[in-house]
Formats: structure tokens, C-alpha cells, sequence
């Protein structure tokens, strides 16, 4: 995967995840992305901030009832994560003309429910840039959705979303 294998990590626990996923491909280089691969697979997701990058778009998960960022499963018309980023992000906010920031910003590796014994996430976590006066619309797969001031995250937001928010600020600018 050229993005993973290109990208250069912030940190060091950063560039572990970078390799483990890397790895993780290379253990599974037919399923790795597909979410049929009961071992993990690779998600995109994307960090909405308004055009003055002093809010982000959370959407209330209705599976785990809690703040999340935009994204979830690589699907095969994707010809990229990126491009997978983006897509998740239209989908789930219903802005037209978000901007996606070419490089990802930080990954998470995190437990989930796609398979009855439990499997991981890989997510590539991408920031992306609302146009001027953008108003989302709630999907099928929210409950709500709605703008917070990047200092004020909701309590349900975990630490990987914080250090997303957090991550995603400085380099929209």
C-alpha cells in the first residue's frame, strides 16, 4: 500500500502502527482491506473541519452510541484510501466540495464488531476542509450529526478522536 508505505509517522508509536499495518497487508495481500478479513482491515476516515477550522463534524454513532469522526470500510470502486476517505465523508456529512487534505494525519488500530468473534480496524485517518457555509444532513448510518468547536469535543468522544481533533488543526492550516 503506497500511502502506508510513503507516509512519514509524527511519532514513534505512530510509525509502530505504520509498520504493524504494513504488515498486516503483507500477511493479508487479498483481504487486508476488504472487510471480510476476520483478522482486521484497513478503514479510511476523515477529520470534517469548517472552513475556519475551528469546529469539527462528529457523527453520533447508532452501533456504539458515541462521537466518532467520518469513515469506515474500503469499498472496491475506492482507488485509494483517500479516495475512500473522502467518499465515507460525503456520504456521512452530505457536504458536496469537501477538501481533503492529500496525507494522512494519524492512525488507529481499534477493536470492533464486523465479525460475531470481534475483529480490528486499521483506520487511516484523514482531514478534510468543509466549503463555506457547508450544512451536513444526517445519514442512514447516524443518529445525528453536528459541528463542535475543536476545544470543546463531547465527553462520549474517545482519545483516539481527541488526538485526532488535535492532529488535524495544525495541519489544515
Amino acid at each position: 500500500m503506497r500511502v502506508l508505505s510513503s507516509w512519514q509517522a509524527p511519532d514513534d508509536p505512530q510509525e509502530r502502527l505504520r509498520l504493524r499495518f504494513l504488515r498486516h497487508l503483507e500477511e493479508h495481500p487479498a483481504d487486508g482491506l476488504w472487510r471480510e478479513c476476520a483478522d482486521g482491515h484497513i478503514t479510511a476516515s476523515t477529520a470534517v473541519l469548517d472552513d475556519s477550522r475551528t469546529r469539527v463534524l462528529l457523527t453520533l454513532h447508532s452501533k456504539i452510541r458515541a462521537w466518532l469522526q467520518l469513515g469506515g470500510h474500503c469499498e472496491s470502486g475506492d482507488l485509494s484510501l483517500a479516495g475512500a476517505a473522502l467518499r465515507e465523508a460525503t456520504e456521512e456529512s452530505g457536504i458536496p466540495g469537501l477538501r481533503l487534505l492529500p496525507e494522512p494525519v494519524q492512525l488507529d488500530r481499534h477493536e470492533v464488531r464486523c465479525h460475531p468473534q470481534g475483529t480490528w480496524h486499521l483506520d487511516v485517518q484523514y482531514v478534510a476542509v468543509a466549503p463555506p457555509g457547508a450544512r451536513p444532513a444526517v445519514s442512514d448510518e447516524s443518529d445525528d450529526l453536528r459541528w463542535f468547536p475543536v476545544d470543546e469535543l463531547p465527553e462520549s468522544a474517545d482519545e483516539a478522536v481527541r488526538r485526532l481533533v488535535a492532529r488535524a488543526v495544525p495541519q489544515s492550516c
